[in-house]
């Protein structure tokens, strides 16, 4: 029994005075349980200071969930003593094993750590035999760790957006660090989609050594509500209007015009929206064959027009910088002159927003970086069949997409 014993005890890596006392193994119930204790006038550090040699006042009887023993649930069970110190008074000691106040020893936390950010944390707990509420508290408190420990020093360029959290308007908006050292990072995320959604992260960003005096540029959608936020909480930094959504915007132009001539050539128009809104080299072999018919047979189409227009677009964000105006002059004019009313429309949305869009030539920002991020994001969500809370997608967020440090884990 002695030489089973002190293999456990090796195996969980516990030194002295802590010893494996005693095990009980129910192969039935799939449970494996040890039984942890210390030798009589033990002593122990004061918790609250370096007092090394300071007596047990009494015990608490504890459990904790371990790594599985093969296909066995493993527990640990110990009395945890609290300690007299002359100096602090009486404190409960912090075993080696478990962090306070967790029911999970380190290393299950680990292994909890390493897979949530692979699986759902419900098909995990169903795996490891919890509940999911306890999974997520382990998640919310090592996030939340890595997140205080978090320095934002150096941070100047940040990308803006916002994804769903649920269906309807429930959203949550990201804050980036494009300029990370080891890449773009989510450094912040929070409730809503509004202006104060900037004023807190400015808050979060001072909070952990950054200086929203410092950040130069920003890099969002067309969103009122951010463009509000950045003018009055980040008054020195200049907006670049990402290419994803401005390009997105003349989408929704051409689609506009499809749906408005679809009622006069239902036939010729029916059930081609998407090959509209692809780019050609995005189309399959059916679908370009189909494009090349509506163009000879339909050549007077305005759908082909808009779409037309829709591709010339792009060229602008091929321009060199000091053609990059005047392309986007002479492009505004032809598409009013096209007597296309979404077009024209958009038109007057690009006059509006003419220097953050034409300042995607100085900055070539990548905003594909923010999109992957919003893919990330919603690729979880839907792995998870959405998140009971906006407080659990955060967290998730920050795990998937926010590099963070997250060493004291596998420590």
């Amino acid at each position: 029994m002695s030489d089973k014993l002190d293999l456990f005890k090796a195996a969980l890596g516990l030194a002295e005075p802590w010893t494996v006392v005693r095990t009980e193994f129910d192969p039935a119930a799939h449970r494996l349980d040890l039984y942890l204790d210390f030798p009589r006038g033990a002593r122990f550090a004061c918790p609250e200071g370096d007092e090394a040699a300071c007596p047990v006042h009494d015990t608490v009887d504890k459990t904790w969930r371990h790594l599985d023993f093969f296909q066995h649930q493993a527990y640990l069970h110990a009395r945890v003593p609290r300690v007299g110190c002359p100096q602090h008074g009486v404190h409960q000691i912090v075993v080696p094993w478990a962090r306070p106040g967790s029911g999970f020893t380190l290393l299950f936390e680990a292994l909890v750590m390493e897979l949530v950010a692979e699986m759902p944390v419900k098909a995990l707990a169903e795996l490891v035999g919890c509940d999911d509420e306890r999974l997520w508290r382990v998640l919310h408190h090592y996030v939340d760790a890595a997140r205080a420990k978090l320095n934002l020093a150096g941070v100047t360029e940040v990308g803006v957006d916002e994804t769903s959290a649920a269906r309807g308007h429930d959203y949550i908006s990201l804050f980036v660090d494009m300029r990370g050292a080891d890449g773009p990072r989510v450094i912040f995320a929070t409730e809503g989609k509004d202006a104060k959604t900037v004023k807190a992260f400015t808050d979060d960003l001072a909070a952990h050594g950054g200086d929203p005096k410092a950040i130069t540029d920003v890099t969002c959608d067309m969103s009122e509500a951010f463009i509000s936020g950045v003018g009055e909480h980040l008054g020195q930094a200049q907006i670049t209007f990402d290419r994803f959504h401005t390009v997105a915007l003349l989408s929704k132009a051409l689609d506009e015009v499809r749906r408005a001539e679809a009622k006069a050539e239902p036939e010729a128009l029916k059930g081609t929206r998407y090959l509209w809104l692809r780019r050609p080299e995005h189309l399959s072999e059916a679908q370009r064959t189909e494009l090349s018919y509506l163009k000879v047979l339909h050549a007077n189409l305005a759908t082909l027009k808009a779409y037309g227009w829709r591709l010339q677009f792009d060229a602008f964000y091929d321009q060199p910088a000091a053609d990059a105006e005047m392309f986007l002059t002479r492009w505004c004019l032809g598409a009013v002159h096209s007597g296309l009313e979404p077009l024209i429309g958009f038109v007057e949305t690009v006059f509006e927003h003419w220097h953050g869009i034409v300042r995607w030539h100085a900055k070539r920002i990548n905003t594909g970086v923010m999109e992957a991020i919003n893919s990330l994001v919603q690729a979880a969500k839907r792995r998870a069949r959405g998140y009971r809370t906006k407080r659990n997608l955060i967290a998730m967020t920050y795990l998937i997409a926010g590099r963070l440090d997250l060493e004291v884990v596998h420590r």
